[in-house]
């Protein structure tokens, strides 16, 4: 045997770090999909699909020059046009682009779903990619509190029928109208500004553009004087303190468990209102599994007229890694032999009638043809459809238990 290093240029690429091959737990990620795309027919949310990348306004100008995301994340490029374009980070700013250059308001209030890869060149973590998946789930068009209440409702449901909902728990908070985020933004200012040489060197640097971020720091030296700062309850309007309780009364009604936490925020001016994180323990630090919020002022960003809107979005690596193992290797309902390779196209046959009728069937036409059936037989399928020539014919035989019989003969005369 040849032991010569084989040249450079025949080298394997290796993957791209922050990427995945997804395999052992393909069947856990399109559980969470399948589900997601049940749950919102049920509640009646328009697919639509986006593109992957767009022109890098749509994106500088939602998310905020001054953000990691933009500053420090973004997957951008020039193309041979020379316009920049960028690889999606997030779907809400390219469906709030597409609501206003495709005419959709004609059918607003719109509900509108989509799920597929975005990209963010971050460090990789556990359940954390640079090229990673989410499920999204937007309300257009919809002032009233009662979208906030459906769309949480949504979530909630989704992850009772992903199995995951124990130990997760919907973190709930209110940012208030525009006045009353406005009000709340310069006490906060007022306050951390006095303690500005004691904070860490992000928030100092947040202080004045966004104060809001200071209260979600991680780092010890800024969770000393969170605990102490202005709540927005301090600033809360009348209709915006009417707003929440409709949401929490309507949460309450949908039977739909939370807490609130003052702490939780949006940095980005153009969030209003409801702001809310589903989190867990299971996860480690970066515990939270689906979150979302109003974002009232975003379509002004983007040069539309105001528009409300609310929405929400999942990892689906996340839900998945909760999930946990589906198994990938179930038996099949049925295992269609080839006894004799005379009756192989007789099998084929009736594995088609099976699958289309719903069984799920596999064949076996390969190795000894006397060990064939023995080998089904361990396999252990609630049925086995064989083929064998007999006396110069084919004939068919079925081991199963009765009921499961009939439907299989059932399936085989159609």
């Amino acid at each position: 045997m040849s032991t010569e290093t084989p040249p450079s240029g025949n080298k394997t690429p290796q993957a791209i770090r922050g990427t995945q091959d997804i395999f052992e737990e393909a069947e856990s990620f399109a559980f969470v999909v399948e589900t997601f795309e049940r749950l919102r027919r049920l509640y009646r949310f328009r697919r639509v699909e986006m593109p992957v990348f767009e022109k890098t306004p749509v994106f500088s100008r939602s998310l905020g020059e001054t953000t990691d995301v933009v500053s420090k994340e973004m997957y951008s490029f020039e193309d041979r046009g020379g316009e920049s374009l960028t690889l999606r980070p997030e779907f809400t700013a390219g469906i709030a682009r597409a609501y206003l250059t495709n005419g959709w308001k004609q059918y607003a209030p719109v509900k509108l779903a989509t799920h597929g890869p975005l990209f963010r060149y971050e460090r990789p973590q556990k359940g954390r990619y640079r090229q990673f998946h989410q499920i999204d789930a937007e309300i257009i068009g919809a002032a009233e509190p009662q979208a906030d209440v459906e769309l949480l409702a949504f979530a909630d449901h989704l992850l009772k029928e992903l199995g995951i909902a124990d130990g997760v728990t919907l973190q709930l908070n209110t940012l208030g109208d525009a006045d009353s985020r406005d009000a709340w933004r310069a006490a906060l200012i007022d306050y951390f500004e006095a303690h500005r040489a004691e904070l860490s060197e992000d928030s100092q640097d947040r202080l004045q553009r966004n104060p809001l971020r200071i209260l979600d720091s991680k780092d010890p030296r800024d969770k000393a004087f969170v605990a102490d700062a202005p709540l927005i309850d301090e600033y809360l309007s009348g209709e915006a303190q009417e707003f929440f309780g409709a949401v929490t009364g309507g949460l309450d009604a949908a039977g739909v468990a939370w807490t609130r936490v003052p702490s939780l925020v949006r940095g980005l001016d153009y969030y209003r209102h409801t702001a809310f994180e589903f989190v867990t323990d299971r996860l480690g630090a970066q515990g939270t599994v689906l979150g979302g919020g109003r974002y009232d002022g975003l379509m002004e960003a983007l040069g539309g007229p105001p528009t409300p809107a609310v929405g929400w979005a999942a990892g689906i690596e996340r839900l998945a890694m909760l999930v946990g193992d589906r198994d990938a290797d179930a038996v099949a309902d049925a295992i269609v032999v080839a006894e004799d390779d005379a009756a192989i196209g007789d099998a084929i046959a009736a594995i088609g009638h099976l699958r289309r009728a719903g069984i799920s069937a596999e064949m076996m036409a390969s190795g000894s043809p006397r060990k064939r059936f023995d080998k089904a037989v361990k396999i252990g399928a609630d049925a086995i459809v064989a083929f064998a020539v007999r006396d110069g014919e084919v004939a068919r035989r079925i081991r199963a238990e009765d009921g499961v019989i009939a439907r299989i003969e059932q399936a085989l005369a159609n």
